[in-house]
């Protein structure tokens, strides 16, 4: 028999195998054209994750772990002729415990309907990328996904207390359990979480769950200079107010967000910064009137409140759709957008914000800025036309000078959209610029052990 009919016979009726099936599977939400895979495999079970894999490490055959498609660096896309097994089928919610704070799910699970289950038991599950209506459990527990609520809550590491993980010869790792505690030897859970699907196939997991909020309000501070932001931001932490949310969008993604209609601003200015803050409901009027002092003391020129579920639901959306927004300002549908993903302290954030509008002046880019200024991680949104090579040197620059501006203030080239294809050169730059090279090296050791062949998600994270 040939490939399709050996994986059918492993998966009946989950393997895609004509071109039109197979063209959406050579495309993510990146800028990066995969190959088209050679066939693409739907599993139900964790068994028949094994199986498939067994079978193609046996015919060396390389693997892509799918989720919802939503990498933007090209973490989910082939690279050479290779099976792609997407996980959408396993979308199990197996079960839910308050009492433990644990959720235990299929990989295949979108981060939306999990957090529409829990919240009818007064629960959220706090990760929540910008792509969450798509993204899966297992796709953010392999990019390690952070999301609007990182400053409060983390990122995806925070909130995975064990996992269920296929190996490419087909053995099936159990690893952590629901408990809050656990010290069994070397923590081999946070090594597969950020892997992206290059060490492991993620099955199931248990997952860290905490009450909801029990009442939100929202500032939006408009600013006429992207400093001044970053110091209210510095400001309010500082004052001991922990925002449940502090993001913030500069002129040209306000205009990209208003052009979808979904939401428009009431003050016209260069930067806006959305801080959320919560608690009992006695207390968020009191807490939002503190916080405008704070931004009013630090430069915002116009302030606005709210405690209206409606208005901040309509402008959470909006926020998170703002990379999708940001397609409707292109000049030509040559053009591309390609994220800038950096992370520094947030003490330093008045310095590199300015440093940034240094460099969009410099390197002569069209950018677009936004991000979750809380915790220090800024998108620079680089809209680029690949067929014009002026433009691509410009942008290339660019793109190595944020990297660098981020390393010189302690910070990193990636917050959370992982390495992929697009980052390889600039994760070698970190370690080098740590002078740190060995740790390199060790992490090619741990995928050799993993996947002596290489073939898990080749062509990502490293040469």
């Amino acid at each position: 028999m040939g490939l399709h009919e050996d994986l059918t016979a492993i998966v009946p009726d989950g393997v895609l195998s004509s071109r039109e099936e197979l063209i959406p599977y050579s495309r993510d939400a990146s800028h990066f054209q995969g190959k088209l895979p050679v066939a693409v495999v739907l599993p139900r079970t964790t068994e028949q994750v094994s199986r498939v894999l067994k079978y193609c490490n046996d015919h060396s055959i390389s693997v892509v772990a799918r989720g919802g498609g939503t990498s933007l660096t090209g973490a989910s896309i082939a690279v050479d002729n290779a099976v792609v097994m997407s996980l959408l089928r396993m979308d199990s919610v197996l079960s839910i415990s308050v009492e433990d704070r644990c959720a235990e799910v299929e990989a295949g699970v979108r981060i939306d309907n999990l957090n529409l289950k829990l919240s009818k038991l007064g629960q959220i599950f706090p990760p929540d990328p910008g792509s969450s209506i798509a993204a899966t459990v297992g796709g953010i527990i392999n990019t390690n996904a952070g999301g609007l609520h990182c400053v409060r809550y983390g990122t995806t590491k925070d909130w995975i207390l064990g996992l269920e993980a296929v190996l490419m010869d087909g053995s099936v790792l159990r690893l952590g359990n629901r408990t809050l505690k656990s010290r069994i030897g070397y923590d081999l859970t946070s090594l597969i979480v950020g892997s992206e699907g290059t060490l492991a196939v993620v099955t199931r997991a248990f997952l860290k769950i905490v009450s909801k909020p029990e009442d939100v309000g929202r500032v939006l501070a408009f600013f006429m200079d992207i400093e001044s932001l970053g110091r209210a931001v510095a400001a309010i932490k500082a004052s001991g107010i922990e925002p449940l949310t502090a993001e913030y969008m500069d002129r040209m993604t306000m205009d990209a967000v208003e052009s979808t209609g979904t939401f428009k601003f009431e003050v016209r200015a260069p930067y806006v910064l959305l801080l959320d803050v919560d608690g009992p409901g006695e207390a968020i009027g009191r807490r939002l009137a503190a916080a405008s002092v704070i931004l009013g003391e630090n430069g915002a020129t116009g302030i606005v409140s709210t405690r209206d579920r409606d208005e901040m639901e309509r402008l959470y959306t909006a926020r998170k759709g703002a990379y999708s927004s940001l397609l409707k300002l292109r000049k030509s549908e040559r053009d591309v957008v390609v994220i800038g993903d950096i992370v520094v302290p947030p003490s330093s954030l008045p310095a590199v914000l300015r440093r940034i509008g240094e460099l969009v002046l410099a390197d002569g880019v069209r950018v677009a800025l936004f991000g979750h200024i809380g915790d220090g991680n800024i998108h620079a949104n680089i809209f680029v036309d690949f067929s014009d090579s002026a433009e691509m040197g410009r942008v290339e620059s660019f793109h190595t000078h944020l990297a660098e501006t981020a390393l010189e203030h302690g910070g990193s080239v990636s917050a959370e959209h992982g390495i992929g294809i697009e980052k390889i050169g600039l994760l070698r730059m970190e370690y080098s610029s740590r002078h740190s090279e060995k740790a390199l090296d060790i992490m090619k050791s741990m995928k050799s052990l993993f996947d002596p062949k290489g073939l898990l998600n080749p062509g990502k994270v490293f040469d």
